[in-house]
Order: C-alpha cells, then structure tokens, then sequence
C-alpha cells in the first residue's frame, strides 16, 4: 500500500487497491468464460462502492411480507402484494430514500420465496440476489423454521450481515410477541452452536418486531365486521437500521466488495488447480515410468537408489514449477524439510526391500550358468516387483509434493496482494470494519485438498 492510498479514508482506500488488484489480476480466455458471472458481480459490486450505494436484500420464505416490508419502509406501493403466496417472481430493487451521511443511496432488493413449491429456480435466485447484497434483512413470521434455520446457516456461512425481522407482529399480543421474539433468538443460537457457527451466533440477535401491513377491526353499520387496514408499525426496523448504517455503512461496503473479489479469486484458483492436477498426474506418471525402467534394467542397488533419488529430485522441481513455488526459496526449503522425513521412512524401507530383491536376483543371475539359464526365469517377476516399488514410491512423493503445495493455496510470485490481505489490512487501521470481520467471520471457500490431489 502506498503512502498516497495510505492516506485515504477506508472506502476510497478499498476502491483504489480493489481497482490495483482487478488490473494485475491475469485472465485466460478460458478464464474469462469460467468466471463470466463472478467477473459482471464483482463489477457491479465495485461501482456500487464507488457510488456509495449500499444495497439491502429482503429474505424469507414466501409469503411471510416481504414486499410489503419494502413498501412499509419505502413509503409507497411498489412492490406488488397479494394475498396468494409468490406474488414476486423476480428480484425488484427500489431506492430507499434513508438518508445517511456517509451514504449516497440505499436500495432495498425483494426477492422471491426461498421455499416455494416447485420453484427452486426462484430460491437460488433468492440466494444468489441476498449473498450479492451488503445486508440482509431475514423475514419471518412465525416461529423459524428448518427451512429458514438452513437459508440462515448458507448467509452467515459467507459472512453475510444478518438481521432477523419479525413481521405481522399485530397478530400476537405483547406477551406472546415476547415470548415469539425470545424462542426465536434461542432456536437460532442452538442450532448456529450445533452447526459450529457459535462464533457468530452472539451477532444474532432477538428478531426486530414489525407490522408491514396491519388491519385492524371495523363494525359496519349494519352489524358486520370488517377489516381495514392500518399504518405500518415499521419505526424500531427504520431506528435501528438507521444507527447501524450510520456507523458501518460504508464498512458494510467494503466488506462485501472484498469478500466478492476473494470469492471471484478462489473460483480462479481453484479452477486452475484442477487444471494442474490433470498436469501433475502426466507428470508423475512419467517419471514414476522411467524410473521403474532404469530400477528393472539395473542389477545394481546403489546405482537403483542414486538413480531413483535423482528422478524424485527432478520430479519434486517439476511439481513445484507447475504449482508456481519456485526452487530456491523458503517455501522450496520448507518443502524439502518435510519431504526429509517421508523420504526417510520411505527410503529405509525401499532400502531394505531392493536390497532383498537385488540380491534374490545377483543369486539367479550367479546361478545361471549352472542351471543352464533355468535360474533367470524368476529375476523377471523379481524386476516387475522392483518397478513397482519405484512406481509406488515415486507416486507417494508426488502426492505429497502436490499436497503439500495445494495447502500453500497457490502461495507463488504475485505483484499484488490477494483481497483476503487487503480486508485484513485494512482492518488493522479502521476499528469499525475490524469490528465487522469478528462478528461476521466467513469461512473460506476452499475445494477439498483431496480432490485436487493428482
């Protein structure tokens, strides 16, 4: 980080080094392809931090009132209500006119059901449109379900902000709706404990309480009830929305951009480690082939393990160009380190067993003239079983080469720093987004080492 950028507020901070990393990011054409939906969200993620434009997504199953949350807090009928469940089809943005200082707009995304019927399109759009928002208010209006408790476990997963709402509020008298709000507050602390996401289950807290849409009773003239409806009870949601954009709106900002351009690298890198296995199994395969040649083709021991030591060394450097950690440096000294102790235990064995096979087949070999060549007739299985070994061997220090390397999470020559580096840097001089980062940790996205594995 310059000393210029350095100087900055935090927002502009991000924007700059977020624009550094995206111009020195190296992209294939089939990268590009592969990413084509990660690069369009991390581009409009960067102009929504540029704008200062902060976006808040609407969550829950279908039918609880999430569009009319969006009118009650918007003040107008935008979004279309009815009393058949699944009125909204799409994902609808409209500008909520908040103003907070050091925002320029908010919008507030509604989004479809999570749980409708034959609609799973709908619900991973749902998901899709809440994981792509900087907050997200989850809506409900009952006591949280499975259904709910799971979509819960998917955002904070990411690291995703969460607000639970509690709508229709009317219909429950005050110590019931206590009662409510508390059961809910618990299940989810429960189940966040049993999921082993407690970390963040303190940020979680009891449901705000809300009434987007109330009715109330009306006696009619001639005796008959009727319902009408009444205003939106929406005030606490509004207040404490307020105080929370007020103090991290624009941290809300900064952690989703960073945290979309991390998700966009590690489909890249991932993406590319995949690629290199397929190199890697080539490149074992090789080497593990002419090293059982020359162990068959050699009677002599020390020539079989001086030569074996020298085609796993070239594997090794093969292996540790292919993954980028060039020979030579810390990372290569480490490697080697941790390779001695396998390669020991490995050795001593592959030591004693070729000594074993080698001799079996110098006694066959000595025997021959007397047994009119009868003798060789088994030095033939004896080499095939040599060759394995080599095989055997030179695959395991392959493996462990390759795994090894993987855990370094693609660790090789970069001009800029990966966005992970860049959040946690600048957390380290904005106490607000610090706070953030340790009330909404977000596991890394990592495909499992084993399958990458050659």
């Amino acid at each position: 980080m310059t000393v210029a950028a350095a100087s900055l507020p935090t927002l502009e901070r991000c924007q700059l080094l977020l624009q550094q990393w995206r111009q020195t990011l190296e992209l294939t054409a089939r990268d590009r392809s592969l990413l084509s939906g990660h690069l369009q969200t991390l581009e409009r993620q960067m102009e929504r931090l540029a704008q200062r434009r902060l976006r808040i997504a609407v969550f829950g199953r279908v039918g609880v009132g999430k569009s009319s949350l969006v009118n009650a807090l918007v003040g107008e009928a935008l979004m279309a209500t009815d009393v058949a469940h699944g009125c909204t089809r799409r994902q609808q943005a409209v500008t909520w006119p908040l103003t907070i200082e050091a925002l320029e707009a908010i919008e507030l995304v509604d989004t479809p059901g999570i749980d409708e019927v034959a609609a799973d399109a709908r619900a991973r759009l749902a998901a899709r449109v809440a994981l792509q928002s900087d907050l997200v208010l989850m809506v409900l209006d009952a006591d949280i379900s499975r259904v709910e408790l799971e979509a819960l476990d998917t955002l904070l997963n990411w690291g995703k902000p969460v607000l639970p709402v509690l709508n229709r509020s009317d219909c429950w008298p005050e110590p019931q709706r206590q009662t409510l709000c508390r059961s809910i507050e618990t299940r989810i602390r429960e189940h966040l404990a049993v999921s082993g996401l407690c970390r963040t289950s303190r940020r979680v807290l009891a449901p705000i309480a809300v009434a987007a849409a109330p009715r109330g009773a009306v006696v009619l003239s001639d005796g008959r009830v009727r319902s009408r409806p009444l205003p939106a009870e929406v005030d606490g949601l509004e207040t404490a929305l307020r105080s929370l954009l007020n103090e991290q709106g624009q941290a809300l900002l900064v952690l989703n951009s960073l945290r979309q351009a991390e998700r966009l690298q590690q489909r890249l890198e991932a993406g590319r480690l995949l690629r290199r296995r397929q190199a890697a199994q080539g490149l074992i395969g090789r080497y593990a082939a002419l090293k059982a040649a020359g162990v068959a083709a050699n009677p002599l021991i020390l020539l079989d393990l001086a030569g074996g030591l020298a085609c796993d060394t070239a594997l090794v450097v093969q292996l540790c160009q292919l993954y980028d950690l060039p020979m030579g440096g810390p990372g290569a000294r480490r490697l080697l380190q941790r390779l001695s102790g396998h390669n020991a235990l490995i050795g001593g064995a592959q030591l004693g067993i070729q000594a074993a096979l080698s001799g079996v087949r110098q006694l066959l070999m000595v025997a021959a003239p007397f047994t009119a060549g009868l003798s060789l007739a088994p030095a033939a299985p004896v080499a095939l079983a040599q060759a394995a070994l080599a095989v055997h061997t030179t695959r395991r220090t392959g493996r462990l080469t390759a795994r090894w390397l993987l855990e370094q999470k693609g660790r090789g020559k970069r001009s800029r720093p990966l966005p992970a580096t860049l959040l946690r840097r600048l957390a380290w001089q904005d106490s607000t987004l610090q706070r953030l980062l340790a009330e909404w940790p977000q596991p890394l996205e990592r495909t499992a080492v084993q399958e990458l594995l050659p």
